[in-house]
């Protein structure tokens, strides 16, 4: 009861210093680097060698926090290999990956081999034995990082076949890396527990594999179930954790009872088993969709407390001295990744410039390789903890150094498509309306009523005379949809722009507005709710004239006097946006400004988000 009670006032303490990492983590971003270097970096200062908030006593009674989280990370890469969308680079990606495999796992191991005689727990060691921690460490050297990957493509909505090469690699290399880890994991066990390298050992090494995948099988069709049932998606997030977990508890019970009971050692390599399992569930059930959104719900969360306890269980005394050599394998890590990248790339056909800067894309580790990391802590503690520091130091530099790199080469590529930097108000409010019609005419004369310079723009020319509704407007005709058309229309002064032609027609507009000119509010009428998602991506404000009419007038019916307000339908009502721009009213409650009293505020947008405001909100 009372080992219980030690790890509850470990956890609850673990827990508060979690949160700061989290806010941490936040304020790395702002200064450009990982979110994960500041979890690193926050564990490192609570730890046992610097605060001793985290005390090593602690670190080893929270290792279950370490088995939840390697389950999550190995369900996570096995949930992102999707099949179906590698399939047309798959020859490209088939190469490149053996390319970088087989290099970065060969000078990987090799070099580590060679820097055995520098580091201190490796000196005792007899040469088979440095064999097997040199290969688990080219293995480790393997690993990629897709999330870091995703972030960085998403950040430059970066679109081309190098990005798609780059993403598939990235993908498909942590869920090799994690086979290539089960099969070393066995082989380097086998060595130290003085097995004999004979036909018998690769009949064991073939059973565990087997086993593995069979495990692995059984994990898939339990996803299934809890994926299910009919409860909450925070109940199905906790029980794939605990499915996870649970992976752990049986693969370590089974290789203490076959350590006791037999002249052997079976080890069931608990992240193969996981990977597996979320692999047959994305690629052979239903519930893709689900488990994804499962997994980003609950990833944050689960990257917080890992990195932070990872943070806290580094070894800084054997840092210390042995950081000449993670910096040595850094760069040994990189000559292998250009060498494997380059020679991938040839045999597979590709432009000799995505050959020359492929290499770019495939340094950043973090969440598979700390994870493997810290397996090997787990599986081999008599060193696996200084092993560890050495391997996540490295990983440390990939992961600052790494998305720098990548964001070069996707510009070097020409496949880069970001945000353009949105041109500051100049105190006159223009609108651009796409499409000649009824609504398109009277929207236009609205906006000119509250003071607005408004353009209509459209590829098909009226003949005859105007309108009289039309008369005043200025209606602007253009042969195309590109940006040299579009910038006969002055569209980069324009605050706003509207799109009512088809949907197809409006997500050129939206894309060329959002990438070129960077146009404050991007309005689009949506014909097909089945395009909703690619223009909320660009951050358009949609409406869906099939909903738009119903919902109204539910609101007419609940609420008619507030609804009559927004709309406009009281007498002598103006509903207006401004900027505030006074500093001297920074922190100043809404209450407290001298504001007329028949003004109204009905909510505040800051950081871009919208605060439905009160009088105490500042």
């Amino acid at each position: 009861m009372e080992g219980y009670l030690e790890i509850f006032i470990f956890s609850a303490g673990f827990i508060m210093i979690a949160l700061s990492a989290k806010q941490i983590g936040s304020f790395f971003v702002k200064i450009k680097l990982p979110m994960i270097s500041g979890f690193l970096f926050t564990g490192i200062i609570a730890g046992p060698f610097m605060l001793d908030l985290i005390q090593a006593g602690a670190v080893e009674k929270l290792r279950f926090i370490d088995e939840i989280s390697l389950g999550f990370i190995a369900l996570a890469a096995g949930g992102e290999l999707y099949v179906k969308e590698l399939k047309s680079r798959l020859k490209s990606i088939k190469w490149v990956t053996f390319g970088l495999v087989l290099s970065t796992f060969i000078i990987g191991s090799l070099t580590f081999f060679i820097l055995s005689g520098f580091i201190s727990f490796m000196l005792p060691m007899p040469v088979m034995n440095r064999i097997a921690v040199s290969i688990l460490a080219g293995a480790i050297l393997v690993a990629r990082s897709p999330s870091s990957a995703i972030a960085v493509i998403n950040e430059l909505r970066a679109k081309g076949p190098f990005t798609k090469t780059v993403m598939g690699v990235t993908v498909i290399m942590d869920v090799v890396v994690i086979i290539i880890f089960a099969i070393n994991s066995s082989i380097a066990d086998a060595f130290f527990t003085g097995m004999s390298f004979n036909f018998n050992f690769i009949i064991l090494l073939f059973v565990e594999l087997a086993t593995s995948v069979l495990a692995g099988y059984l994990l898939g069709k339990t996803l299934k179930f809890i994926l299910s049932i009919t409860v909450s998606r925070a109940i199905k997030g906790s029980l794939i954790l605990l499915a996870g977990y649970t992976v752990f508890i049986l693969s370590a019970f089974i290789r203490n009872l076959s350590h006791n009971q037999l002249p052997f050692e079976i080890l069931l390599e608990p992240l193969l088993i996981c990977m597996i399992g979320s692999f047959l569930v994305t690629n052979y059930s239903n519930y893709r969709a689900e488990l994804l959104k499962i997994f980003q719900d609950i990833g944050p969360g689960v990257y917080i407390i890992f990195f932070t306890l990872t943070g806290a269980s580094l070894c800084l005394d054997i840092l210390a001295k042995t950081w000449a050599v993670a910096l040595i394998l850094f760069f040994a890590r990189v000559v292998s990744i250009f060498i494997g990248s380059f020679c991938g790339g040839v045999i597979a056909g590709e432009s000799a410039k995505h050959n020359q800067i492929s290499w770019m894309s495939y340094i950043t580790q973090a969440g598979v390789g700390l994870g493997l990391a810290k397996q090997v802590a787990v599986e081999f503690p008599e060193w696996g903890a200084a092993f560890a520091t050495i391997m996540i130091s490295i990983i440390i530099l990939n992961q600052i150094i790494g998305p720098p790199l990548f964001k070069w080469a996707i510009y070097l590529a020409q496949e880069a498509f970001p945000h353009k930097e949105t041109p500051e108000f100049d105190g006159i409010h223009n609108a651009v309306i796409f499409g000649l019609e009824g609504q398109s005419l009277t929207l236009a004369r609205m906006l000119q009523s509250h003071g607005w310079g408004v353009k209509i723009a459209s590829q098909k020319v009226r003949h005859g005379k105007k309108t009289r509704e039309s008369s005043n407007i200025d209606i602007c005709y253009i042969s195309s949809l590109t940006p040299n058309e579009l910038s006969k229309l002055n569209i980069g002064q324009a605050e706003t722009i509207v799109t009512m032609l088809s949907d197809e027609e409006n997500y050129q507009i939206c894309e060329l507005a959002y990438e070129y000119y960077g146009t404050k509010n991007l309005v689009v009428r949506l014909n097909d709710r089945v395009n909703f998602k690619r223009f909320n991506e660009l951050g358009a404000l949609i409406v869906d004239p099939a909903t738009a009419i119903i919902t109204l007038l539910d609101h007419l019916v609940r609420l008619p006097s507030a609804t009559s307000f927004i709309l406009g339908a009281e007498k002598k009502q103006e509903i207006i946006e401004f900027e505030l721009r006074n500093p001297d009213l920074h922190g100043m409650a809404i209450r407290d400004l001298p504001l007329p009293l028949d003004i109204h505020i009905l909510s505040v947008r800051r950081h871009g988000e919208l605060l439905i405001s009160h009088g105490y909100t500042r």
